[in-house]
């Protein structure tokens, strides 16, 4: 009689270990190509040379690697410039799709439709598509070398219109009829009703716009060739050629670089995941 709840609990016990030790396995295997890195960043060029190869560094107390990035190349500047560039980037852009979203989930207006779908519709054009469009334009409005010039492609998104939209669409229609009654404008709304309910949704789009703006190589790469004007991304590579062998300050670089990244997601892990999540709540 209990033979089948005996075998349904070894069966359960037998899942639950096989899902957990595949878990670690392949927790460890994402998670190597950083260790990695952090490791190589207090070697010296004799360990990199050494055989066979060793992953751990002889010791950890080796910082000469850290001071040559941090004194004696520019990476602290770049830091400064992407930090600059994923702040006001993040901002501009959460600004914009807020108050677009606010539009198409509250409005009506003729061609409402038709314009949201155009706008979303614009998700499936690849970004390297953009570049030499978005290059010529920038170029002629003579804004290569600066910030604006870095900035200005990053400010819309069709991502986080859709994301937004569907935030503000649980809100319901009668709370804001209730407000209009009480003297509560538009702009009120949005900004003392909208805003807050949509928060977590703000600080998950946020911090993924910050991420990816941060990480961002190809156009910084194309609209600046001034070295004080340099994004992390570019500079990092910038550390790496043929006739270098210091291979520490490489991976020393990218591990100060990772370092506001780890930060951000330490922080605001759950946010983003139940932000994300909430995106979808209403289509």
């Amino acid at each position: 009689m209990n033979s089948k709840p005996d075998h349904l609990r070894l069966y359960k016990k037998f899942k639950y270990y096989f899902s957990s030790v595949l878990s670690i396995l392949l927790g460890i295997v994402i998670i190597f190509p950083i260790l990695y890195a952090i490791f190589a960043a207090f070697k010296d060029n004799v360990n990199f040379d050494s055989y066979p190869p060793r992953i751990l560094p002889e010791t950890f107390t080796n910082l000469e690697n850290f001071k040559y990035i941090l004194t004696e190349t520019l990476i602290p500047r770049y830091m400064l410039n992407s930090l600059i560039i994923a702040l006001v980037a993040s901002s501009v852009r959460l600004l914009f799709s807020t108050m677009a979203s606010y539009a198409f989930a509250f409005f009506e207006f003729k061609g409402k439709n038709f314009l949201f779908f155009f706008i979303v519709g614009t998700m499936m054009i690849p970004s390297e598509a953009l570049l030499i469009s978005n290059y010529l334009t920038v170029s002629k409005l003579g804004l290569l070398n600066t910030y604006a010039g870095v900035l200005c492609v990053f400010f819309v998104s069709a991502t986080q219109v859709f994301m937004f939209r569907q935030s503000f669409r649980t809100i319901s229609g009668s709370l804001r009829e209730a407000s209009y009654i009480d003297g509560c404008g538009d702009l009120q709304f949005y900004a003392q009703i909208c805003i807050p309910v949509s928060k977590p949704v703000i600080t998950a789009l946020g911090l993924s716009t910050f991420v990816n703006v941060w990480n961002t190589y190809m156009w910084p790469l194309l609209v600046t060739d001034k070295a004080e004007m340099r994004t992390v991304q570019v500079g990092i590579t910038m550390l790496s050629n043929a006739d270098s062998a210091a291979k520490g300050n490489v991976f020393a670089g990218i591990v100060i670089i990772f370092i506001p990244m780890l930060i951000l997601f330490a922080i605001s892990q759950r946010n983003m995941v139940y932000g994300i999540s909430s995106g979808a709540v209403k289509g």
